[in-house]
């Protein structure tokens, strides 16, 4: 794969390096070198101006809003300085994350072995290619990131293709297409690299990723074994009986450098976390990097690509980075938006009358997990739907419950927006590639399955809340 010619741009190139100070600032803080977190509220701004002179005006939109929402919390707010800094910091830290998430997906791009287990996964016969796809997605999504549906949609659409009947080529499409989205929904109640967590766990009081992780499995699950469920129950059927089919190319060995891949990754981050109690997230900013970098020089080595480490790493900042301004810009939005809307919320919802703690526990657990599927129809990004919301939410020793069953409430509500707002990455990704709208995904495609899995997601989180935390 040879990187293509092109100028820098002065903007992106700055853009570039701005993101990658900003991760490497937050990650030192992360590890207690908290003399370098005073340059973060300058970086995010600094970073944010750069964004919105190249974005869309729909991005611009968020910048306008935190803007006007800044200046309502500057006459309305006693500590206003305090929350504005507070949001400067969570905007630098999901701009971290962001960075440090996107180094892996950008070396596992360049692997054939990644392409050759996503294409192994994507040729199955019918009989286990659901549930290949859903497993893949999920250990996929863990690398990869939204990279996943990116690289299996577009290989499980390759392979769909090449069928031609237009009825089966129709049902296997979208049977692959769902088995991808699902599988990748399902890792959002426990992978340490999703933001579902990482946000989760810094807004409420309390909460550890490796105390989250339990309920998170069994949540994942549940998303799993209730998807494959229904694909076989509902198995279309057919006007005519499909062809024969030959044996797949490849076997189950393909998928080794990826499970080896994660264990390393696994393996490191659960050990660093034992050994100096840092949070989760401070481990992956760093470990994932490093090993993208380890994993990028294996790929060069002896020259297996036509174009140099040095020219990886330059086309990266100067131009891979900038090119996912607008979803930067998104993410970053919603999380100062809601840090900084959260205290205006709070009198307006206590001047209403509404005490969620007056509510029952199980009451109020069922209600945080339609809460983040709710507003995602209403277009909110559940990230800022979660830090918005966050200061509403009674603690967990009030509900009487760990913070751990908070989590797995509000992770699961997260999943099924991934699965149904027609205004999520994954919904309009599905849309894309089987030519269908994100509406049509969320609704059509998977009404049925929102229902069914968000009452057993809910009777779970309930369980676990009242049985085991």
């Amino acid at each position: 794969m040879a990187i293509p010619a092109r100028g820098t741009d002065k903007v992106d190139a700055a853009t570039g390096v701005l993101l990658v100070l900003v991760a490497i600032v937050v990650t030192l803080d992360e590890w207690a070198l908290h003399g370098a977190y005073v340059l973060i509220p300058f970086l995010v701004a600094a970073l944010v101006a750069l964004l919105a002179v190249r974005v869309a005006r729909s991005r611009q939109a968020f910048v306008l809003a935190a803007l006007v929402l800044t200046g309502i919390a500057m006459a309305v707010l006693s500590d206003w300085q305090q929350t504005v800094l507070r949001a400067l910091g969570s905007a630098g830290f999901i701009a971290a994350f962001f960075a440090a998430l996107t180094t892996l997906r950008n070396v596992a791009e360049s692997s054939p072995s990644i392409r050759a287990a996503g294409t192994f996964l994507a040729e199955q016969p019918p009989g286990r290619r659901y549930a290949a796809l859903t497993v893949g997605s999920h250990l996929f999504a863990l690398l990869l990131n939204y990279g996943a549906i990116s690289l299996l949609g577009n290989l499980a659409t390759t392979s769909a293709a090449q069928e031609p009947n237009a009825e089966i080529r129709r049902h296997r499409t979208r049977r692959m297409l769902l088995a991808i989205q699902r599988g990748f929904i399902s890792s959002l109640p426990w992978s340490p690299l999703g933001f579902s967590m990482a946000i989760t766990n810094a807004l409420i009081p309390g909460a550890r990723w490796a105390a989250s992780v339990p309920a998170g499995f069994v949540s994942a699950g549940i998303i799993i074994v209730t998807g494959w469920a229904l694909d076989r129950i509902f198995k279309p059927k057919l006007s005519v009986p499909p062809p024969p089919r030959g044996p797949v190319d490849g076997s189950w060995g393909l998928m080794r450098p990826l499970l080896l891949l994660l264990l390393l990754l696994g393996v490191t981050v659960s050990v660093l976390h034992t050994q100096t109690g840092f949070r989760i997230v401070g481990i992956v900013m760093l470990v994932v990097p490093l090993l993208s970098l380890g994993w990028a020089l294996v790929q060069h080595r002896g020259g297996a690509l036509d174009y140099g480490m040095r020219d990886r790493l330059v086309r990266y900042v100067t131009q891979e980075l900038p090119g996912t301004r607008g979803e930067v810009t998104l993410l970053m939005m919603a999380g100062y938006i809601g840090t900084v809307g959260g205290p205006l919320l709070g009198p307006v919802v206590a001047g209403a009358g509404i005490d969620l703690a007056a509510l029952p526990t199980w009451a109020v657990l069922v209600l945080l997990v339609w809460l983040v599927p709710f507003l995602g129809q209403l277009g909110m990004n559940p990230i800022l739907a979660v830090t918005l919301f966050a200061s509403i939410i009674p603690a967990p020793e009030v509900l009487g419950v760990t913070p751990a069953a908070v989590v797995a409430a509000i992770a699961a509500g997260w999943a099924i927006s991934g699965i149904c707002s027609p205004f999520t990455a994954t919904t309009l990704l599905i849309g894309s590639f089987g030519g269908v709208s994100a509406l049509h995904v969320g609704t059509r495609w998977n009404g049925a399955f929102v229902a069914i899995v968000g009452a057993l997601l809910s009777a779970w989180v309930v369980i676990y809340a009242l049985v085991f935390g």
